[in-house]
């Protein structure tokens, strides 16, 4: 099985493709127009693939990360730029006239599966290494990644995401995600976590041969489509490994509002992963919304106890109060050494990753189910 058919870029300088070895002339290529016949037959050789839209802020520094790594055969770096309201297209255009390793493909819908693919129809090599715009490898991801691959003979391997904020807000969010009361303690979140198989892992990076093999990405999941990628390998009979050695840096939403956004909509995504595969549902994705509708029930109940003077239902009220009350003392209780200025955030952002997410999951995609 190949991944699915791409549709023509919207530039019309890119309608032609490079030769075999030929710089290309304007950034900007479709990924039919590549010449794979050039494909190393290398066991090291790597493409970086890297969907972006509306990344300025970050995709500098990540594209630097990458071309840095000293990795142990030839890199290519394959940017699919989405369409975008700040100017990500001109610093990766820059960033690709600058660096013949870079080369760029259109993304028409924007969308990260979608531009996945098309990035990953356009690479060279045997090995494809996912990078995000907001994201920076570590010293020695690639070439530790090259080495796992060839170890443990995985289909995909990934390590940790280590989340770093900048502003007290980004360093707020950037602890719920390491912490068990944030994201359930999520195995490529948690520094502690031992090398080995695992359901799933951050990013990854494929041999490319076993990607092909499922289809690629699934372009109708906008969210969770990584995850949903990794059970398709295991089903498949692959190996998805995780470990330590790897690490990226992540670069957390910058607002309140972008936060619960990112997490209201992975929600959505997650039911519809769960609606399409039922034996992935656990515990840990059910924990939100069941706190949601704890939180509800009780406000509803106490509310309602407390205007009509019924006793009994005024116990209601332990519901929300128990559940602020044990988001409080949990973010006080962390071990780690922080500024007030963080840990005061803290509650708030676990909130805010909880009933998001919860409500998200409960709502679900509704009539904007894409078709499967």
């Amino acid at each position: 099985m190949t991944l699915p058919p791409q549709e023509a870029a919207t530039d019309p300088a890119a309608s032609t493709g490079p030769a075999p070895g030929q710089r290309v002339a304007g950034p900007t290529v479709t990924p039919e127009a590549v010449d794979t016949t050039t494909v190393s037959a290398g066991p090291t050789a790597v493409s970086v693939v890297m969907p972006v839209r509306n990344e300025s802020r970050h995709l500098e520094a990540a594209v630097r990360r990458v071309l840095d790594q000293d990795c142990p055969g030839p890199l290519e770096v394959i940017i699919a730029v989405g369409p975008s309201q700040d100017d990500t297209r001109e610093i990766a255009e820059r960033l690709a006239t600058a660096d013949e390793r870079v080369r760029l493909v259109d993304n028409p819908t924007g969308r990260t599966p979608a531009g996945l693919n098309r990035a990953i129809t356009a690479s060279r090599h045997g090995i494809i290494v996912r990078v995000d715009g907001h994201g920076e490898l570590g010293d020695g991801y690639i070439a530790t990644a090259v080495e796992t691959l060839a170890r443990t003979g995985a289909a995909n391997v990934g390590g940790i995401m280590d989340a770093q904020g900048r502003t007290p807000f980004e360093q707020a969010v950037a602890v719920a995600y390491t912490s068990r009361l944030g994201l359930g303690g999520s195995t490529f979140h948690l520094r502690t976590s031992p090398e080995g198989p695992a359901d799933t892992v951050f990013l990854g990076s494929f041999r490319k041969s076993a990607l092909e093999a499922v289809g690629g990405y699934d372009e109708t999941l906008h969210r969770a489509q990584d995850w949903e990628l990794n059970y398709r390998l295991r089903q498949a009979g692959e190996l998805v490994w995780f470990t330590p050695a790897m690490r990226v840096t992540y670069r957390p939403r910058s607002t309140y509002r972008a936060l619960a956004r990112q997490f209201y909509d992975t929600g959505k995504w997650r039911r519809e992963v769960v609606r399409r595969h039922p034996d992935t549902l656990n515990a840990r994705y059910l924990a939100p919304p069941l706190a949601v509708l704890g939180v509800l029930v009780g406000l509803a109940a106490g509310g309602h106890g407390s205007y009509h003077k019924v006793g009994w239902m005024k116990l209601g009220w332990l519901a929300p109060i128990g559940y602020l009350v044990g988001v409080v003392v949990g973010a006080a209780a962390l071990r780690r050494e922080l500024p007030w200025q963080v840990r005061i955030r803290l509650p708030l952002v676990f909130v805010i990753m909880h009933m998001c997410w919860g409500l998200g999951f409960l709502a679900g995609l509704g009539d904007d189910r894409p078709a499967h």
